[in-house]
């Protein structure tokens, strides 16, 4: 045979994963390419969702773009899960600085995420509406996801290796025990459903009304100790890239985050969440609203995320989480960055508002008003109140210092830390 039919015959196609690894020492990767897909089955209509690929942190430059993906449950009727699906991504941007670089709008996310939850709540509460729901906002930004949740709708991180991570906390009653002690402690009850002859069923849920979560957005006629405030987790992906899926819980309630991964790995997005959702209908049938979004963040144009065997990678178990601190010193783990490491950036779920907002918040404006931490209006500098004060002054109160909020929103604060209501009632 001559050189010329050798050359001519046909190459074996070359494992995806090794060609990333070429583009990645080449370092021909900069920003990931975005690849979603979604699907849903309706049983009460209650799911919405949001997709948003062409988000900007500076309008009008497009080098700024980043990506938005969420999902609203909704319960005792559709109206919170509209209110939330249309107005929380415009009070994140708007609780954000405009004149900041990337890395700075990025430390600012998790801040301006728990403002635009609380701000959610509040705006929607004045429309007197008693529906409820939960929300679970994603934001891509490069190679940085941010997850906001309230609920029970879940998403998890699915990376090379087989590594399934939770990047959402669950609130359900149930399940959460922290929950139950901070509503017990806020004046709430917490227990089942009693039926004719004093037996107890169903799941444990919070009274008066009955919700089986400990927090949400809107949910009007149950006690304020159902707080909107997100647990908000910040993680920056290796160049390798990851697969995300944000489901509402007819999904996570017929299959474990394991079972959903596995059950997509190597197909495309888009049939990916059809796959989720055919195996949780299989598992459970259809219960709920059931409504999946796979996101395929990835290095190259391609249209499966690379799977590389889970035991050939052991030693990534352990490290899937790396703290920024510990791969800045370890230069194995700076090796492992191309194959499948996470960078841990933040994570926090407390429920206290002054907690989340912290004291470094930007309160003042050029006109010397100062500006509500939580509903960004601008009132006089006598008229605002700071999270910091206390119902009596100590030594340990610092009422001078920021950040501030209106009177609205220190009496959406204190109810939410069971000191008094602030119903829409009561603050007309």
């Amino acid at each position: 045979m001559s050189r010329t039919e050798l050359s001519n015959m046909k190459q074996p196609p070359v494992p995806l994963a090794t060609l990333i690894g070429r583009e990645l020492r080449n370092g021909k990767i900069e920003k990931p390419f975005v690849k979603y897909g979604q699907a849903g089955l309706a049983k009460k209509g209650e799911d919405y969702f949001l997709i948003k690929t062409d988000c900007q942190r500076v309008p009008g430059d497009s080098s700024t773009l980043f990506s938005v993906f969420a999902i609203f449950d909704g319960h005792n009727g559709i109206s919170a899960a509209i209110f939330a699906k249309e107005n929380i991504l415009s009070n994140v941007l708007s609780a954000i600085p405009q004149d900041i670089s990337r890395d700075e709008w990025l430390q600012a996310l998790p801040r301006a995420l728990v403002v635009a939850f609380v701000k959610t709540d509040i705006e929607f509460q004045k429309k007197g509406e008693t529906s409820g729901t939960t929300a679970t906002f994603v934001l891509i930004d490069g190679w940085t996801v941010t997850v906001a949740s309230v609920g029970d709708s879940r998403c998890i991180l699915d990376t090379q290796g087989g590594v399934v991570s939770l990047l959402t906390v669950d609130h359900r009653l149930e399940e959460n025990e922290e929950e139950r002690e901070r509503i017990t402690a806020s004046g709430g009850e917490v227990g089942r459903l009693n039926v004719f002859g004093g037996n107890e069923v169903g799941p444990l849920r919070c009274w008066p009304g009955g919700l089986c979560l400990s927090r949400s957005i809107g949910d009007t006629d149950v006690g304020e100790f159902i707080v909107p405030i997100p647990h908000v987790k910040q993680v920056k992906l290796s160049k390798a890239g990851g697969r995300l899926i944000i489901a509402s819980d007819g999904i996570w309630d017929a299959l474990s985050s394991e079972m959903a991964a596995k059950s997509c790995r190597g197909l495309p997005a888009e049939l990916a969440a059809k796959m989720v959702v055919k195996e949780a209908l299989r598992s459970r049938g259809l219960k709920d609203d059931t409504t999946c979004l796979v996101v395929d963040i990835i290095p190259s144009d391609h249209p499966v995320l690379p799977t590389i065997p889970t035991k050939k990678h052991n030693m990534l178990t352990s490290l899937i989480f790396g703290k920024k601190s510990q791969n800045s010193t370890n230069k194995s783990t700076n090796k492992l960055s191309a194959v499948g490491v996470v960078e841990e950036l933040f994570e926090e779920g407390s429920a206290m508002l002054t907690e989340r907002l912290g004291k470094d918040f930007p309160s003042s404006t050029n006109s010397g008003m100062f500006r509500c931490a939580v509903c960004q209006a601008d009132q006089p500098s006598g008229d605002g109140i700071s999270v910091n004060t206390g119902s009596f002054f100590s030594p340990v109160s610092k009422p001078w210092e920021g950040p501030f909020l209106c009177t609205n929103c220190q009496k959406k604060k204190d109810a939410m830390e069971g000191k008094r209501s602030s119903r829409p009632s009561e603050t007309a």
